[in-house]
């Protein structure tokens, strides 16, 4: 079945979507984006990723060209257009399209280029890698400053992510001025004893809206949370290890550096955060 993607206010079969090569995404990486979940046909931490769109938009000056109803029609329509059960739907905005190649920004009447398409990832809850968890190696962190702003800037993470592919692991974990920043896609944390670690907001890492529900939901669990700078020692010493993203929600992370995390197993309490996390997301799904 083609795919049905959403190009400036039109549904357009996949191979007629068309964006300008004068488009600032395309020439500058000038543009933001977000990625929401679906599960069981609905969506999940929608508002999250609405606010975080907005102000990943006036971070970089940028008009929000639809409202939060408008974008919520949009995903709607686009997970019954294109049937989907478990995947994900991506949206991305960028400054548009000038009439030409300019480092300046173009004038406020040049109007945003907005793209969006789905992913269809049948079981994407009841992934496998969960059960086993995953490897990660650490790398130096060369992104630019402005972490918390999700930029289309993506080349360094992809890189990361090819580099922890040639050592024969999953992920890579950046590491700046001695401590963990964050994953290539996600937010990074250890757990010693009753207590999660993890780096705190900033302009250095991204405000995950994963992230942000998790520990909300382990304070509710009665864990205890410590937001600070932390290293990959402390983390390879750690009971146990994970991540969480939109698309793997919380994933436990079993070996870092060649190193084993606790038993080199996944844990009961990363464990019990992803169910914890996957049934409450659920409920409240729209």
């Amino acid at each position: 079945m083609t795919r049905t993607v959403y190009v400036n206010g039109e549904y357009l079969p996949e191979d007629q979507a068309k964006v300008s090569i004068f488009d600032r995404g395309f020439l500058f990486a000038d543009g933001v984006y977000e990625v929401t979940s679906v599960l069981g046909g609905k969506l999940i931490d929608f508002d999250g990723h609405a606010v975080r769109l907005e102000r990943s938009l006036k971070e970089l000056q940028m008009t929000a060209p639809l409202t939060k109803d408008e974008l919520l029609d949009i995903h709607r329509e686009l997970v019954t257009r294109n049937d989907v059960t478990d995947g994900m739907i991506y949206l991305q905005i960028t400054r548009g399209a000038d009439a030409d190649r300019d480092f300046v920004f173009p004038s406020d009447d040049v109007p945003s280029t907005v793209v969006l398409f789905t992913q269809s990832k049948p079981g994407l809850a009841e992934s496998p890698t969960a059960q086993k968890g995953i490897k990660v190696i650490s790398i130096e962190d060369q992104r630019w400053g402005r972490r918390d702003i999700k930029t289309v800037q993506l080349l360094y993470p992809s890189m990361g992510k090819m580099m922890a592919k040639a050592a024969g692991c999953d992920d890579a974990w950046m590491v700046e001025d001695g401590h963990v920043t964050e994953g290539t896609s996600n937010n990074a944390y250890f757990i010693k004893g009753n207590t999660i670690v993890t780096r705190p907001l900033s302009n250095d890492i991204l405000h995950g809206i994963t992230r942000a529900a998790v520990l909300r939901f382990a304070e509710e669990a009665q864990m205890k949370i410590d937001e600070r700078l932390f290293t990959i020692e402390e983390a390879q010493g750690a009971d146990e290890a994970f991540i969480t993203s939109a698309s793997t929600f919380v994933m436990p992370v079993v070996e870092i550096d060649g190193k084993p995390v606790g038993e080199g197993n996944v844990g009961p309490m990363a464990t019990r955060l992803r169910e914890i996390y996957l049934d409450e997301s659920r409920k409240a799904a729209i």
